[in-house]
């Protein structure tokens, strides 16, 4: 392990999906000597790339799980995360973001930037970690590098400024030019593993040079000695141009562009070279922890062997040999035999074995330095759990997790299956947060919760693979919720008598619409009208009520309640009845505040041949979509839509007979809005027959 922190870098490789970043992966790998062989996502000999270690993986040629390895070049230790590029993975690319200090976006010399893209820029920024370009498939056919790097502009807004030139471009790309060296360079050898500079070809000089020119006045904001070697005329070096660049992209202020073909191993190397020059080492990151002693006040972490440990478990697997737990430490370090303190539980834990991983590979060491990423076995934790030194009550910021938006209810098929059953679930909820398990308490049934149908569908595949469940479903279920569109006052007074004492409390005040929350409580109590003591319970009533809504039974949220008035007694009064009080008071106002049922309205964006173009169309229509926009990327189309979630399944069987096959679509979450009535009268007869065959 390389123990100067100055040379480690932790990335990670984001896209959308099929833009070839598993396969970037395996090339980089491949470079730094980290493997001896390459192999394809889809590759002929059946064995598909290093990362994609899961069987599901290797046959769907998709990434679903990050995976993490590291590698070595020009006396820098790369640790490096491979996220799946899918929407509903998507949690696996928050909780890699939130651990990593930089990142390459790739993006497809073809397509440009996709829907995903502009998800995965989302969470860089949420995250603020700084970024390099790659533009991959350059020697695609309608490959156009120049519209990537305007594209990266005007939809992520980024600073974007090319690197490198391309020598030739789909069947012709044979190399790029490299903008700082002012060389040509070209990939030879049977896998591009020669590197051969040269002159630059005469044709390409002009367009070379104005390059250059762009970027050292963009660079030259982050040096003052830049700056002055061009108002003085003087040669340029390359270390200066080297340095303002590497200044700007941990500043966040420019993302410098690479180009290349992973597929045909050209472009890879200076890629690597880039991520030792550009992307931050873990000192140049300002990480924060918050001190649970003092109101969560944030702490600047250092990251420095000798302070006390500070580490968070970003990722859970369970392997053969129990749970493996993934941690990037912040601070201090972590060593075989260390007694560790889980913030959460309070628990204390001794560190047992200590590993670094290489996809579905581990090997055994002693420590995991600060800045360093790792994995401990046998430490019972949750994904998100701080782990600090003992005496500590530090914890780290947790990463953010969508709510799920659809549901299947989810039977064994024998008994056997039922105890598999159990312990899947278990696990699965364990390692994901997106993927949730809950019970029906009208129906007994149990139900699984996630981003989407293949989210799902390939957990259901899970457990009949590694648990031998056999399992079967019911049709897809929506996450419906329910909300009010008006103001309306409550007042309402419970009272109880029977025998011994009773209960009295008057709860009075108002509920309202309220945006971008789901639950907001207020007490404008004054005088004494409802004693303090009691403030407490009559929110935990309120927010009680919020969990299944009076209409359809379906969770409640963008509701603000404010209570003003009330009256208490003496000796009736107590928390449970001023919590009955708050429920009815609750029920009062919801039933005047035209409450309406509200949809998940998803994001869908669809590539397609242009001919398909108009029928593409017409099967969106049919499913309530509203057409955001379309336009054409030469001979393909992309058209935006916003679509309810209850109309998308099956979407994908439709949309490749209309299209014979040749599109494809991505959908994610957007937003929540009010069903229109004809479905909610469809709803509520749903509902009531249901309810009827449970009686």
């Amino acid at each position: 392990m390389n123990t100067d922190i100055h040379k480690v870098r932790n990335i990670g490789i984001s896209a959308h999906i099929d833009s070839g970043k598993t396969t970037l992966t395996e090339r980089i790998l491949y470079y730094t000597q980290r493997i001896h062989t390459m192999h394809d996502v889809k590759g002929k000999d059946g064995v598909g790339a290093t990362m994609d270690s899961m069987e599901l993986e290797k046959e769907r040629g998709i990434t679903i799980a990050s995976a993490a390895t590291y590698c070595e070049w020009r006396d820098h230790q790369i640790n490096i995360i491979d996220t799946p590029g899918h929407v509903d993975f998507t949690i696996e690319v928050e909780r890699s973001l939130r651990v990593l200090d930089g990142a390459i976006l790739v993006l497809c010399a073809v397509a440009g930037v996709q829907s995903q893209s502009i998800t995965v820029d989302q969470q860089m920024k949420r995250y603020k970690v700084p970024g390099i370009a790659f533009v991959n498939k350059c020697d695609r056919s309608g490959a156009n590098p120049d519209r990537v790097v305007e594209q990266l502009k005007e939809k992520l807004g980024h600073n974007a400024v090319a690197m490198q030139l391309p020598i030739g471009l789909e069947a012709d790309f044979e190399g790029v030019i490299d903008l700082i060296s002012m060389q040509a360079v070209y990939f030879e050898g049977d896998k591009g593993e020669t590197v051969r500079h040269a002159e630059i070809p005469a044709e390409y000089l002009p367009a070379a040079q104005a390059a250059r020119e762009h970027l050292i006045d963009q660079a030259s904001m982050f040096s003052d000695e830049l700056t002055e070697a061009v108002l003085e005329e003087k040669e340029v070096d390359e270390n200066l141009i080297i340095a303002a660049v590497r200044r700007g992209v941990i500043e966040r202020q420019i993302t410098p562009v690479y180009m290349g073909s992973a597929y045909k191993n050209k472009g890879i190397q200076p890629l690597i070279d880039a991520v030792t020059q550009f992307l931050p080492c873990p000192l140049d990151i300002e990480n924060e922890a918050l001190d649970m002693n003092n109101s969560e006040q944030p702490i600047v972490l250092r990251c420095d062997n000798n302070k006390p440990l500070v580490a968070l478990a970003f990722k859970l697997e369970d392997g053969p040999y129990g749970q493996l737990t993934y941690i990037r430490v912040y601070q201090g370090s972590l060593t075989k035999g260390d007694t560790i303190v889980n913030v959460r539980t309070g628990k204390k834990v001794k560190v047992g074995r200590v590993i670094r991983m290489h996809a579905d590979q581990m090997e055994d060491i002693d420590t995991i330095c600060a800045g360093y990423i790792g994995a401990l076995f046998g430490i019972e934790c949750a994904s998100g759990d701080s782990f600090v030194a003992p005496g500590l009550s530090l914890t780290m910021t947790s990463m953010y997790v969508p709510e799920p938006v659809i549901s299947l209810a989810i039977f064994p098929k024998d008994n056997k299956s039922e105890t598999s059953l159990a312990k899947a679930l278990g696990r699965f909820t364990k390692e994901d947060p997106t993927f949730k398990v809950s019970v029906n308490p009208e129906t007994g049934d149990t139900l699984i919760s996630g981003m989407g149908e293949l989210h799902l569908d390939v957990y259901i595949e899970r457990m009949r693979r590694e648990y031998q469940a056999e399992v079967a479903t019911s049709a897809p279920r929506v996450a419906y919720r329910e909300t009010i569109t008006q103001k309306t006052e409550f007042d309402y007074t419970h009272k109880k008598q029977t025998g011994g004492a009773g209960q009295f409390a008057r709860v009075a005040g108002y509920m309202e619409p309220v945006q971008n929350e789901n639950f907001v409580f207020e007490s404008k109590v004054v005088g004494g009208v409802i004693p303090t003591q009691y403030i407490a319970a009559c929110e935990k009533g309120f927010h009680n009520c919020m969990q299944k809504g009076p209409k359809m039974e379906f969770p409640v949220t963008g509701v603000r309640i404010v209570i003003n008035d009330g009256a208490s007694h003496s000796v009736d009064s107590s928390d449970m009845a001023f919590q009955a009080a708050a429920r009815g008071a609750f029920l009062q106002g919801y039933a005047r505040a035209k409450a309406v049922i509200q949809e998940p309205i998803m994001k869908v964006v669809v590539e397609t041949p242009t001919e398909f173009q108009g029928a593409v169309m017409t099967t969106l229509n049919r499913r309530r979509a509203m057409i955001v926009g379309s336009q054409d990327e030469g001979p393909f189309s992309e058209i935006e839509a916003q679509v309810p979630l209850s109309e998308m399944f099956g979407y994908s069987t439709d949309l490749r007979s209309v299209t014979k096959g040749q599109a494809q679509f991505t959908m994610e979450f957007l937003t929540y809005r009010q069903v229109p009535q004809s479905i909610t009268d469809e709803l509520v007869k749903k509902a009531a027959a249901e309810k009827k065959n449970v009686a």
